[in-house]
């Protein structure tokens, strides 16, 4: 403890250790700068109970990741691997002597699933946990997991500057928060408004001008992406001094340059250091006092429907907002600029969205499966995954062979969650093996998940060719990595040539097939979804393309990386994804029936033959679809057929089940009930009959409820006269509306269903024009009758209009000549 320096944490150091010790779990705040990822591990190094066993520090990015181990080798006086190990993605720097490890977050989650009982570790720490990255998010659900059953003496510390304290301790309910306060240097917080039409690159520019003239020190200016930081970069080039070094920060950069960024420049020099969220947490970049914030972030948000993860420009959270602003303090007094008005700050979200809310789940739900879990409420999860995104990820492992029927996992199932790949690609990897290219799949692999290898090209046969000429240090240690996936791959060894990028995808990307169709650039992908090429592209004018990353809304969707392949190669690496079958459809434009025999890839349409035209039950499910195209409205329903759905609506809004809903929605998703069993042999909308949709309807109501509905919802109500008048049932209540004439004698106010429902009366005069409306007929004769008699026996003199209705006789006709 004597050895390390003073930082604000180290005034809750010793508390920290002491509710480890007591309780197992705690939670710790602590600002930017405090000083809790370099100092607390080291600290707990020391604690009694920890005795031999290792630590675990996980961080959210590879970036923090290394500068985290680097400063505690540093202050041990080591080197990374000795006491303080890392551990990531392409990078292992561990000994035997090794008592901290910092690791990725998703490789601890690969750690806890291939052990359990997390053997000679003691203490597990989430950094900056704010971030609630999915693999953290389950990861703490693990590690809650295995203490609970396994290991009670494993101990779990959450840390964030910006934690959202309460519903961390929705899952941790006995854990003490400890709390750090205080910043090591002040922040001066300003505000620079970007005037509404001005592009965030010229707002950047011009404050970052404008700062770089009046205050000294070097800059930290966060934008939301890697074309916004070129864009910026390529700016300040021309304008400031040659002294000044721009310098980019974002994942895509090699291990060299991330730490260019982050290290000191000589004396005199300054920096512009343009980051993306990647520079938020964690790490200190010497030199920097000033930070301009955008505001703006980039995040993945995936479309579960395509299984297209498009990235979103959206604005940051208020806990991001002052992570941002803490870099400026971190080594001496800074200046935060923020490049919006100060009131807007209060309508940024107080935290980020949890990314497992928003991600695809394809990898979490085969590592629960693998787990042992079915049901996610089994694990303290802060933000359970949805359902539909989970069953959809269940969906496809099992197209990928890696679930069975039951959600157990298979033996290739097995072999793909042993590689450190997403799903799709180490279904890739596995089905190549097969045939002797698992090293050529395992490279397109990394290409995918290692973005910059290669190159950007969106031809991915390029990028491989570009990818085995790179002797960058970043693709040797890519290179070594796929070499491992395809080991792991197993299958045959024997190969003839390389394999093109287009035949190994269609295994991973199966749906994702793509077929050019309205011109140069445009494509339609198997699973009904469009995409596009700008017609510069070279595989713009491809007849068949394998898609592995797109961009943009579903709709408008922009290909990133695609591979050419034609028919005959997608039919000998697929032959199961081709289809021949006879459908029965319908034509939207003519509204009739059709028949075709196809021949098909999803969606996509490579051959067509009519037939004859559908008749019997495809007829009718053909013409269901029509009208779940076209609507409800597109049905003739004629006035009968409408009075009998109102009817049963009202029955159901007021009775509830079993009475049918009727509601247009309803009425859609239960066609395949009460519309397919009547249509007979219909060709189109024009041959169906209103009263084939009557029957339909009442087929909806339960057989021993048939004869409820004439006496509950009666379709007319017979006057003291014997005169029938229909009831409407369009609104909340029945409605009647009926000459005051027949009405007179009445002494009880009409009603229905045996008295459970009196009637809306719409009272007209003899020339059915409205005079009163009123649920209380009694009530009516003794009152305001007086008022309406005398208006309307002056206006229709021929019709009676007695002084005492409730006793007088009831009359659909006007008075006798000479009365």
């Amino acid at each position: 403890m004597a050895s390390l320096p003073t930082l604000p944490v180290s005034e809750v150091l010793q508390p920290l250790g002491n509710a480890l010790r007591d309780k197992g779990i705690a939670v710790l705040t602590a600002p930017p700068g405090a000083g809790k990822t370099t100092l607390v591990p080291l600290f707990l190094l020391d604690q009694q109970w920890l005795g031999n066993d290792r630590i675990i520090l996980l961080e959210p990015r590879r970036l923090a990741a290394r500068a985290a181990a680097a400063r505690m080798a540093s202050l041990l006086g080591e080197s990374v691997g000795q006491t303080v190990g890392l551990r990531m993605r392409m990078e292992t720097k561990v000994s035997g002597r090794t008592r901290i490890e910092v690791v990725t977050e998703g490789v601890f989650a690969r750690m806890v699933l291939d052990d359990p009982a997390l053997e000679g570790v003691g203490a597990v720490l989430f950094d900056e946990f704010h971030e609630r990255s999915l693999d953290a998010d389950f990861g703490l659900a693990l590690a809650l997991d295995v203490r609970n059953g396994l290991r009670e003496d494993l101990r779990i510390l959450v840390m964030s500057a910006t934690l959202d304290v309460d519903r961390v301790l929705a899952i941790l309910p006995e854990a003490p928060v400890i709390k750090s306060e205080g910043r090591t240097f002040p922040i001066a917080l300003r505000h620079e408004d970007r005037p509404p039409g001005e592009r965030i690159e010229d707002a950047m520019v011009r404050v970052v001008r404008m700062l770089h003239d009046t205050e000294p020190g070097s800059m930290l200016a966060f934008l939301p992406g890697q074309a916004e930081i070129g864009r910026v970069a390529e700016r300040l080039e021309t304008v400031l001094p040659a002294t000044t070094r721009i310098m980019p920060l974002y994942g895509n950069l090699s291990q060299a340059e991330q730490k260019a960024a982050i290290e000191p420049v000589r004396d005199g020099a300054r920096k512009v250091v343009l980051a993306t969220s990647i520079a938020e947490t964690s790490i200190t970049i010497d030199g920097v006092r000033i930070v301009i914030d955008s505001g703006l972030q980039r995040i993945p948000v995936y479309e579960p429907s395509t299984g297209i993860t498009r990235l979103e420009t959206v604005r940051v959270s208020r806990a991001s907002a002052d992570q941002r602003a803490g870099r400026a303090g971190r080594t001496e007094p800074g200046i935060a600029v923020r490049l919006w008005h100060a009131g807007q700050t209060a309508a940024l979200p107080a935290h980020s969205p949890p990314q497992i809310l928003s991600s695809d789940l394809s990898g979490l739900a085969l590592d629960l499966a693998h787990w042992g879990v079915q049901d996610t409420g089994q694990l303290s999860f802060i933000d359970h995954p949805p359902g539909p995104a989970l069953a959809e990820a269940r969906a496809l492992l099992r197209q990928l062979g890696a679930l069975d029927g039951e959600g157990r996992l298979t033996r290739a199932g097995q072999t793909i969650r042993n590689m450190a790949l997403p799903p799709r690609l180490a279904a890739m990897v596995l089905a190549a093996g097969e045939t002797g290219h698992a090293a050529d799949a395992a490279a397109l692999a990394v290409i995918l998940t290692e973005p910059g290898l290669g190159g950007s090209d969106v031809d991915l046969n390029e990028r491989l060719r570009r990818f085995r000429q790179d002797r960058g240090e970043r693709a040797s240690q890519a290179r070594k990595l796929a070499d491992r996936l395809a080991a792991s791959a197993g299958g045959s060894s024997q190969a003839v040539g390389a394999a093109l990028a287009g035949d190994l995808l269609v295994h991973a990307f199966a749906d994702r097939i793509a077929l050019r169709r309205g011109g140069r650039g445009r494509f339609v992908m198997a699973n009904g979804r469009g995409a596009e090429l700008p017609e510069t592209e070279r595989l713009a004018n491809a007849s068949m393309l394998v898609i592995a990353d797109l961009s943009g809304k579903a709709a408008q969707a922009r290909v990133l990386a695609a591979a050419e392949t034609t028919r005959p190669r997608v039919e000998a690496a697929l032959p199961d994804a081709i289809i021949r079958e006879e459908q029965s459809y319908f034509d939207r434009d003519s509204r009739q029936l059709r028949a075709r025999r196809v021949t098909r890839i999803g969606a996509i349409l490579l051959e067509e033959t009519p037939l004859a035209r559908p008749t019997g039950d495809l007829a009718a499910r053909a013409l269901a679809e029509g009208v779940r195209e076209l609507g409800i409205e597109a049905l003739p329903f004629s006035r009968e057929s409408v009075h009998l759905r109102e009817r049963l609506g009202f029955l159901h809004r007021a009775l509830g089940a079993p009475w049918p809903d009727v509601s247009d929605d309803a009425l859609l998703a239960r066609l395949d009930e009460w519309f397919v069993p009547y249509q007979g042999d219909v060709r189109g909308l024009a041959d169906i009959s209103a009263s084939s949709l009557s029957d339909g309807l009442r087929g909806l109501v339960p057989h021993d409820l048939r004869r409820e509905l004439d006496r509950l919802a009666p379709t007319h109500f017979e006057a003291p006269t014997g005169q029938r008048h229909p009831i409407r049932y369009e609104g909340e209540e029945p409605v009647l509306a009926i000459r005051v004439q027949e009405l007179f004698g009445l002494k009880t106010h009409p009603s229905i269903g045996g008295g459970k429902w009196p009637l809306l009366l719409e009272l007209t005069s003899p020339a059915q024009r409205p005079i009163q409306t009123t649920r209380d007929l009694p009530g009516f004769w003794a009152g305001s009758w007086k008022d309406v008699r005398s208006e309307m026996r002056g206006r229709y003199p021929k019709h009676p209009w007695p002084d005492d209705p409730a006793n007088a006789a009831p009359t659909h006709r006007a008075k006798p000549r000479g009365t």
